[in-house]
């Protein structure tokens, strides 16, 4: 008999368990942990977005991948997890920041739009024949000249952060944040603590693999383009580890390949 309650409470996407959870969001959490992770930065100047977009294979197109997009003029938004929960959610956001101009004929505010999203998805966690969304966001823009960040989980719970991280390799990315997050970072230093934080995980990546956004009160958001990507790699000095590895690979010859460049593709 246990095992069917505990069974009757898992499936349940609106049941709490004796001990006061939701099993349903919890694995929804869980979906989020194993995707690409995305890094928000809150700096003087702006919002800065860096995530993880790598292509899983050879032939998929880089392009494709979609990690950061534009909710507004003065909004973006960072993603994690199922890529179709994402859009859906995406979608909402940009319908919503649209509406709002066209009725009131001003910019929505990045805490209003978060809330509002955040309510969505925990309509989600509580009403039958629906499933909680299994992505998480970043949200950030400016308001009133200032920029802001939050963050939504598949919970439905709005935080406002200075800088975090959502998906994979949470508690590495979140230590070095917390470690070098500082008042008064320029843009610039902001993109450098992204790709640094990203490099705490572990996993190999060049400029290629980054996908990297700011928003600010003179250009709005804005795609920063490979070349500021790669300088910010010079500036944090991963570009020279890369460059001593690759020469000592091809000191070692052949016999140094163990089949490991395989595996991390395949992550």
């Amino acid at each position: 008999m246990g095992g069917n309650d505990q069974q009757a409470y898992d499936r349940g996407t609106s049941l709490f368990s004796p001990d006061g959870r939701i099993y349903q969001v919890e694995y929804a959490r869980e979906a989020v942990s194993r995707g690409a992770p995305s890094v928000g930065v809150r700096t003087a100047d702006g919002v800065v977005f860096v995530a993880m977009s790598r292509a899983n294979s050879t032939l998929m197109e880089a392009e494709s991948i979609e990690k950061l997009h534009k909710l507004d003029d003065h909004l973006g938004t960072a993603s994690a997890g199922h890529v179709a929960d994402a859009r859906q959610l995406i979608d909402l956001a940009r319908r919503q920041a649209q509406g709002n101009r066209l009725r009131y004929g001003e910019p929505l505010g990045v805490e209003t739009l978060t809330k509002f999203i955040t309510d969505h998805i925990q309509e989600n966690t509580q009403r039958g024949g629906t499933r909680p969304y299994g992505a998480a966001l970043l949200i950030g823009g400016i308001d009133d000249g200032e920029p802001r960040l939050f963050a939504a989980d598949p919970s439905g719970t709005p935080n406002e952060w200075k800088a975090t991280v959502i998906g994979g390799g949470r508690q590495d990315i979140q230590g070095v944040l917390e470690e070098e997050w500082e008042a008064g970072l320029s843009l610039a230093e902001g993109i450098e603590l992204g790709v640094r934080a990203l490099a705490a995980h572990g996993d190999d990546f060049d400029p290629t693999d980054l996908a990297v956004a700011t928003v600010t009160e003179a250009d709005g958001y804005r795609t920063v383009p490979l070349a500021e990507i790669e300088a910010a790699f010079e500036a944090t000095g991963l570009t020279a580890e890369d460059d001593e590895s690759a020469e000592n690979a091809e000191d070692e010859g052949p016999a140094a390949d163990d089949g490991t460049d395989e595996d991390a593709d395949e992550e």
